[in-house]
């Protein structure tokens, strides 16, 4: 275990200020047991063996076993040559291939391949589709190897969790996923979208509401402070909510106020960041870390190091990153200036309007596309004029004989557009993606490709092209690591008594599909896919099976 295992978990259970560590320690192995078999006279034996050693009773009930794979567990640096037994939703045995004699209702032959656990996506944008009734087998995760994934980053996301799990589960979803709860959602329900701060009532009544979302199974609090209108927060109301997540053991989750120079400045961002996380005592994570535009460029540097004092000086601290040199939002949030965003949609459509405005926007407008490397870096990749789609948006103001403003104006107040930021410097995207605190993830939205491709982009860009990272670290990095951040207890290894979702992907075929011209083409190369000891994809096909769960 490393040491950054180590403060984690340490940090998780001073968390649980209402528990000691034995109580946690056997509530954790409690239900562990609890999972493995619904027979209590089996439930004693599993985790007392040792993983090559399952229990007799145990092996006529395995439901599904792969054979002779290159396993990788989700916790150790080498390979090994495992045979890994299912019995119904739990992974129940680990044996050297080819020493036992384990028979099981159906078995899939893995030579050649590698055997892992199901990859984790601490961020993405899947909710509405996971709600929906053509999409919510989430195949564009799965198909990338990702069995879990989390919703309600960025601020966003709902408030009610009881009812949004119940919607999910009566829905039915091909992935598991877990929530955040978004500030920017709780400051929207009690405040609307009000340029200010909070006043001790309002303050009072978030608070009510992320207790309730806490105790109904949320895993923490996800902010989203350079958005509107969480962008309009002061730092004690977030140390203020962060303290009641962290009551309940959950995360701080951030996207940060400033990830360039659009108002703080990155690193004075990570200050705030590392200030929220140290008064309100609570695991911080980073959200999709990046030095977004030239203003910051070789920054991740001077970034790396103030994280790293932080955590020698005790704050727990990890981050997720999607491997792509653009980023991705809305076209209002990459350029429109916070002050013309506030109240409702109407109030900000006037002001994008108002000729006394105009001079004013057009400086600040014209400053943030310079941040985001001007006009020609931002592509259309979402709106209703399918033509514009793939043009950037320098094309689109002579296409329209507009001054690049106007055009933008215009193509905010036409409706949503979704726009691709080419912004970042190789250099710092590998800076930090070696970190050992840096986990992956896709941030997933439409009209970019890191929504159907960012596992195997990261697999063969930077394990098999760059070298940059072993094989082993890839796998860790995007299963057992993220759990652990997450505070997932029974998910991220292949481990007897743990949750079996498990993938078995090619080696070599393991690739993205999906490019800015065509964002949205499933990836290849994964076989098979378990979700909770299911067999959701076979051979590549999948079978119209929804497996998932809402898990807290």
């Amino acid at each position: 275990m490393s040491i950054f295992d180590v403060k984690f978990l340490a940090m998780k259970v001073n968390a649980k200020k209402s528990l000691n560590k034995k109580t946690i320690a056997m509530a954790v192995s409690l239900a562990l047991l609890a999972a493995c078999s619904d027979e209590s006279a089996v439930q004693g034996e599993v985790l007392s063996k040792t993983p090559s050693e399952l229990p007799g009773k145990l092996a006529s009930k395995v439901d599904l076993l792969i054979t002779n794979g290159t396993v990788y567990t989700g916790e150790s640096n080498q390979a090994q040559h495992l045979d890994v037994a299912i019995c119904q939703k739990i992974i129940c045995g680990l044996y050297p291939s080819g020493d036992h004699t384990i028979k099981a209702t159906k078995t899939i032959d893995a030579t050649g391949k590698i055997v892992s656990p199901g990859f984790i996506d601490p961020h993405t944008h899947s909710l509405s589709e996971l709600l929906s009734k053509d999409k919510n087998h989430n195949l564009n995760y799965l198909t990338q190897g990702v069995t879990t994934v989390i919703n309600g980053n960025d601020g966003g996301g709902p408030v009610d969790i009881t009812a949004m799990s119940e919607k999910l589960t009566t829905n039915g979803i091909g992935t598991n996923t877990a929530l955040l709860v978004g500030h920017g959602s709780l400051r929207e329900q009690v405040m609307g979208r009000a340029e200010r701060y909070s006043t001790p009532a309002e303050l009072s009544e978030m608070s009510a509401l992320l207790t309730k979302a806490m105790q109904a199974g949320a895993i923490g609090l996800s902010t989203g402070l350079y958005y509107v209108p969480g962008s309009y927060a002061n730092t004690d109301e977030v140390i203020n909510l962060a303290k009641i997540a962290s009551h309940y053991g959950g995360i701080y989750d951030t996207h940060l106020r400033d990830e360039s120079t659009f108002n703080i400045g990155f690193t004075a961002a990570l200050d705030e960041a590392i200030n929220i996380a140290d008064k309100a005592d609570i695991h911080l994570h980073l959200a999709h870390i990046k030095a977004l535009g030239v203003d910051v460029w070789g920054q991740s540097e001077q970034a790396i190091a103030k994280i790293e004092q932080a955590q020698n000086n005790g704050t727990s601290i990890s981050a997720d990153q999607y491997p792509w040199l653009a980023s991705g939002t809305k076209l209002r949030s990459a350029v429109m200036p916070q002050w013309v965003m506030a109240d409702s949609t109407e109030d900000f459509h006037q002001r994008l309007k108002q000729a006394d405005l105009a001079e004013q926007l057009a400086k600040e407008v014209t400053e943030n596309i310079r941040r985001r490397g001007g006009p020609d870096s931002l592509y259309i990749t979402e709106f209703t004029d399918t033509d514009l789609v793939g043009l950037n948006l320098l094309q689109i103001a002579e296409l329209k004989n507009l001054s690049v403003i106007d055009t933008a104006i215009t193509l905010i107040l036409e409706g949503d557009v979704r726009v691709a930021s080419f912004n970042m410097s190789p250099k710092d995207v590998e800076r930090f993606m070696v970190q050992p605190w840096v986990v992956t993830s896709s941030d997933g939205t439409n009209g970019h490709p890191r929504k159907y491709a960012s596992f195997p982009r990261k697999y063969q860009t930077y394990v098999v092209e760059k070298k940059l990272l072993t094989i082993a670290d890839f796998i860790n990095r995007s299963s057992s690591q993220t759990a652990k951040i997450l505070g997932l207890t029974e998910r991220g290894m292949l481990k007897v008594g743990y949750k079996a979702d498990v993938i078995v992907f090619d080696q070599q075929d393991f690739a993205p599909k999906a490019t800015f011209s065509q964002w949205n083409k499933y990836s290849v190369g994964v076989e098979q896919v378990i979700v909770n000891g299911i067999l959701v994809i076979e051979n590549e096909k999948f079978n119209n099976t929804l497996a998932g769960e809402f898990i807290q």
